[in-house]
């Protein structure tokens, strides 16, 4: 299937915007994406990172990159030059590590030494780093936040963790700073606050009931030390609150950043793809740009489907190949490719099908951009260069046609 030149310009995108939010569901190859878009934006000439929160660390290894940190790493120009490119831009990559950038939040937001200490070192806190699912979306987007705010960058790809539900991304900030609802740190902290009158009454009361309920649960030392955590945390809720505040206005910032929602043709994928776009957009987030991956292309090369995959000739010229085989086993062998390449061929049908129905659902006013299956999974920079190349085929149809 050819790309139809339709919306944006992307590469002007990568040109114009700082923030480009590569979102969708696992298993779509939206790391891999992710990375081609940022490789094309330093070809272009940007000063590009791109962050990524993918424990398989595929990566690092598409980038040449033993190891990728919770730091920026640049790609060195020698990797550039083994594939004949000289970038106009520079490139750096990361990967996110949710426990060391939420200590570096901690140590950030404390108005002070003794405050940080008593964060970083309280258990409960310790345990909510380690287990707090919500912690892997809000961390990357304090990640993004971070080095947006610093400057380094003139473009910042952002692959987000996979989701179940579509908007935990978006919605992470919002559900960390509930968690930290200051109604709850006064429940917590009242009975621990001797200056109050009050405190010592609830004791007396039915919510000393459900307190003395947990502690039987938990035990009281549990309760305590979650307790001495909400005590710290008192003095830090404003700050996460503003930063989350700041990060959900950077995400609507039509200005700023570009929502890039990636899939694949398989129909469950589609269908997140699309309820994913309806929650942004009623959000007035900017999300015009679909990207469907893993694009099965056989209908493409071969769009006679009445004929034979393997001709008389093909036949022929195998079994001189094959010259000593028994004629008997040539024939299966030609059978079973041709069984081979007709479920391939109704498989690449089928995604064009649902290729086309989400190309109808998008219209032209949205950015449609379509990647073809790859024979091997790209794990290095050539294959980075052709996921690119086949993404941004559009723009080029579009210059040419403007020329």
């Amino acid at each position: 299937m050819s790309n139809l030149p339709r919306g944006i310009d992307l590469r002007g995108e990568l040109m114009q915007r700082r923030l480009l939010v590569c979102v969708g569901s696992g298993g779509v190859g939206k790391t891999t994406v992710a990375a081609a878009l940022a490789v094309e934006a330093a070809r272009l000439g940007r000063r590009t990172l791109v962050i990524t929160i993918d424990p398989a660390r595929r990566l690092a290894n598409s980038l040449g990159l033993e190891v990728l940190g919770n730091t920026e790493t640049r790609i060195p120009d020698e990797k550039w030059a083994s594939v004949g490119i000289k970038p106009a831009g520079s490139l750096h990559a990361m990967m996110l590590d949710t426990r060391s950038t939420f200590d570096e939040l901690i140590r950030r937001v404390s108005p002070n030494d003794a405050t940080r200490a008593r964060v970083l070192n309280n258990r409960a806190y310790q345990h909510i780093n380690n287990t707090l699912v919500n912690t892997r979306d809000y961390m990357a987007a304090e990640k993004l936040y971070d080095v947006y705010t610093r400057g380094d960058y003139d473009l910042i790809v952002l692959d987000t963790p996979p989701m179940k539900n579509a908007i935990d991304f978006i919605e992470s900030g919002s559900l960390l700073t509930r968690f930290l609802d200051e109604k709850i740190m006064r429940w917590f902290l009242t009975p621990y606050d001797e200056s109050r009158v009050f405190g010592r009454r609830m004791m007396l009361g039915t919510s000393a009931i459900a307190f003395r309920l947990l502690g039987s649960i938990f035990g009281r030392e549990f309760l305590d030390e979650l307790s001495e955590f909400f005590l710290a945390f008192k003095d830090l809720y404003r700050g996460f609150r503003e930063r989350s505040e700041r990060v959900a206005a950077l995400m609507a910032d039509v200005d700023e950043t570009r929502f890039a929602i990636v899939c694949s043709p398989r129909p469950t994928s589609i269908e997140e793809a699309r309820f994913f776009h309806e929650q942004l957009t009623s959000r007035d987030i900017n999300a015009s740009v679909f990207i469907v991956n893993q694009v099965g292309r056989y209908a493409n090369r071969y769009p006679h489907a009445d004929r034979r995959f393997l001709g008389d000739t093909e036949r022929e010229w195998l079994a001189d190949r094959l010259e000593g085989a028994d004629p008997g086993h040539v024939d299966q062998l030609c059978d079973r490719l041709e069984a081979n390449f007709r479920e391939a061929y109704q498989a690449s049908l089928s995604d064009q099908d649902t290729v086309e129905t989400l190309r109808s659902w998008v219209g032209r006013d949205q950015t449609f951009r379509t990647v073809p299956r790859f024979i091997d999974e790209v794990m290095d920079f050539e294959g980075l260069l052709e996921i690119a190349a086949r993404v941004f085929e559009s723009d080029t149809q579009v210059s040419a046609a403007d020329g």
